[in-house]
């Protein structure tokens, strides 16, 4: 019988404290080993107890939960879930904590505690069994990419669609970071709560030459621009008055999750064509990997993530195990090996006549 993953809990608020210790030794194959009211106590409680996972706040005494983060990632790498209130301020914070290196952010509960609470279980616990499975030297050991071949402009139906989980902010930053402007649209589907995202869109966009949002529903597809599925909605292609647009998709989540990897790359099935690429990144579980391996059928180009370069290779693997992916690369190739292909090599462009026709 394998050991339960050890949490620690850091919060300022007792309450808050006793709450997730409670969630947290109610579910199997865990328990809380501690509690921290702030980060001088939590690193002291990290130092004698050794703890698999860390609970994080954003907002302590003594020092803030990011500072906290930054030290703890410098000096004693430990995989952490950032526990954040859904404020401007605070889902700010919680995507720079996913750059600093915390695995998976969960969202405090807010107003009607009772009734959140087992939502919000559901959540936490499975963002600490997450970050137990994360390989913490692949958050900020990326390896960058090469220089990129020229791009020309696109074709009329070329399309990038990613899916990524747990570890996924990162690896989406150094993917888009080394991209050209030039590239076709690109859709994003990453397991986020709802109300992050637009901050990650944000934070997206300020890194990288292309044009970043959080989809909204209805957006005309272009060069250049990307589109960040929403935390609350499955994010989808729609043919509308002779454009390919996004839809938003307030539906049941698709392999636990809404947005769904899965539901994208299926919505992308009627345009999906050699000038078609698919990406699979780092997370947990398995979706993605049928819709990979459906527009592969399709005749997209389908990429999935290498294991040594994934922080969980779940669905990257997946992928690769249902033969999904016609090429298995580590992060910092992935956007050069897509680049080249898209500028000719490796395959080519697809024929003249033999791409997928505009939607009637």
């Amino acid at each position: 019988m394998s050991q339960p993953v050890r949490v620690l809990v850091v919060d300022d608020s007792a309450l808050m404290r006793n709450l997730l210790a409670e969630l947290i030794n109610a579910c199997d194959g865990m328990c809380c080993v501690g509690q921290a009211a702030d980060p001088l106590q939590a690193r002291e409680s990290i130092r004698l107890l050794a703890p698999d996972v860390v609970t994080l706040d954003v907002e302590m005494p003594h020092m803030d939960g990011l500072e906290f983060l930054r030290r703890l990632m410098r000096l004693r790498p430990t995989p952490v879930v950032m526990v954040s209130s859904l404020t401007a301020r605070g889902s700010e914070v919680a995507i720079e904590a996913l750059a600093l290196g915390a695995v998976e952010v969960v969202e405090k509960p807010g107003a009607g505690l009772g009734q959140a609470i087992p939502r919000f279980a559901m959540q936490l616990t499975g963002a600490i069994q997450k970050a137990a499975q994360a390989n913490l030297s692949r958050i900020c050991n990326l390896n960058k990419s090469p220089a990129m071949p020229s791009l020309r402009p696109p074709a009329r139906d070329a399309l990038v669609l990613i899916g990524a989980s747990t570890g996924g902010t990162e690896a989406l930053v150094t993917l888009l970071s080394a991209l050209p402007a030039q590239m076709p649209p690109v859709l994003i589907v990453q397991h986020m709560p709802a109300g992050f995202t637009a901050s990650f869109a944000r934070r997206l966009d300020q890194a990288c030459v292309l044009q970043v949002r959080e989809a909204q529903g209805g957006e005309k597809l272009a060069p250049g621009q990307v589109w960040v599925a929403p935390g609350h909605a499955h994010l989808q292609l729609s043919a509308q008055a002779g454009d390919w647009r996004t839809q938003l998709v307030d539906s049941d989540p698709v392999n636990r999750h809404r947005p769904s990897v899965d539901v994208l790359f299926h919505s992308a099935l009627k345009v999906a064509g050699r000038h078609t690429v698919a990406v699979l990144l780092t997370g947990m579980g398995r979706d993605g990997a049928q819709g990979l391996l459906a527009l592969r059928k399709a005749g997209a180009y389908t990429y999935a993530q290498d294991k040594a370069s994934s922080v969980v290779f779940g669905m990257p693997r997946e992928a690769i195990e249902i033969g999904a992916a016609c090429e298995v690369a580590s992060l910092g190739d992935m956007a050069h090996q897509m680049v080249t292909r898209m500028a000719g090599g490796a395959g080519g462009r697809a024929e003249e006549g033999k791409g997928v026709a505009a939607p009637h």
